[in-house]
């Protein structure tokens, strides 16, 4: 969309399409007026406004391109916070509802929207609603569809298991501990993390999930971890970023980070500050999510 247009102009245009009936559509289709196909994918993440995260994200849009070499890629950030702190710094990221609308403005006909969050929790319930709301305009897209988080099927469990479970750094010994850091909801795919918690178990009774926010918490690790006798803990992300979380509640300085918690148990730990969407394995798994919902646009 040219620099000039303003976001008040990208409202008016998303307006009329609310208001226009489905008639005057059809009426314009029939005199030969469609659109010519134009195909794109928009890349909807949380955000994060550490430069450092910015790795993940660049990750996943090569493996996007690679995937899709002639289709345009758009971002968006769901997070107003993150980009309001992106903007004081120069950096502009649009909402999904604001990329939505440029991507109409721009003459885009077939959008495959894909979510890298990593549960299908409140953030992308809030982002299906957008999408829904896109896809019932009388004048925008002629299809509109969304692709799934990391984790949202029976099958995505095993395999994101099985994938984390090679990230975990070769000079681990054997009965050392690895615990992955998730963020956690109050929302009820929080459930995911627990069946990833059972799943790792499984296949290795020294392989933890905790959740910042949610359940399980570090609390209900620590006790069998210390009745283990473990005295080394290697801390993973289980987020797609590397990013506050990451580096202030697991492996920060304060007293209160899992680093410091574990520390004061005795437990010497070592740090892994790299997101999910680092690598391949894992992005390509998001991936495989985009590739589904392209292929029926």
């Amino acid at each position: 969309m040219p620099k000039t247009k303003t976001v008040f102009q990208l409202v008016i245009l998303v307006s009329l399409c609310l208001f226009l009936s489905p008639g005057a559509w059809a009426h314009g289709h029939a005199h030969g007026h469609k659109k010519p196909d134009k195909r794109g994918i928009l890349l909807v993440a949380f955000g994060s406004s550490y430069p450092q995260a910015q790795a993940s994200f660049e990750n996943i849009e090569a493996r996007v391109k690679k995937a899709f070499p002639q289709v345009p890629v758009r971002w968006a950030y769901t997070s107003r916070i993150i980009r309001h702190k992106l903007n004081e710094k120069g950096k502009h990221y649009d909402s999904t509802a604001m990329a939505l609308a440029k991507m109409m403005d721009e003459g885009f006909t077939h959008v495959a929207v894909q979510s890298l969050h990593t549960i299908p929790g409140a953030e992308f319930h809030d982002l299906r609603s957008i999408v829904t709301g896109f896809e019932s305009m009388s004048c925008g897209f002629e299809k509109i569809l969304l692709g799934y988080p990391l984790l949202s099927a029976p099958q995505d469990l095993v395999a994101v298991r099985d994938a984390m479970l090679n990230t975990i750094p070769e000079e681990r010994k054997a009965g050392e501990a690895v615990i992955f850091m998730g963020h956690g909801t109050h929302h009820p795919s929080n459930a995911f993390y627990q069946a990833m918690a059972h799943s790792f178990q499984q296949e290795d009774p020294n392989v933890y999930v905790g959740t910042v926010e949610g359940s399980p918490s570090l609390e209900d690790i620590l006790d069998r971890i210390e009745d283990k006798g473990t005295d080394t803990a290697y801390l993973m992300p289980f987020m797609s970023v590397a990013g506050d979380h990451v580096r202030n509640d697991m492996a920060g300085p304060g007293a209160d980070s899992w680093k410091s918690i574990l520390a004061d148990k005795g437990i010497r730990t070592e740090a892994v500050l790299k997101g999910t969407a680092e690598y391949n394995t894992i992005a390509d798994i998001w991936l495989d999510h985009l590739q589904d919902v392209f292929s029926h646009l």
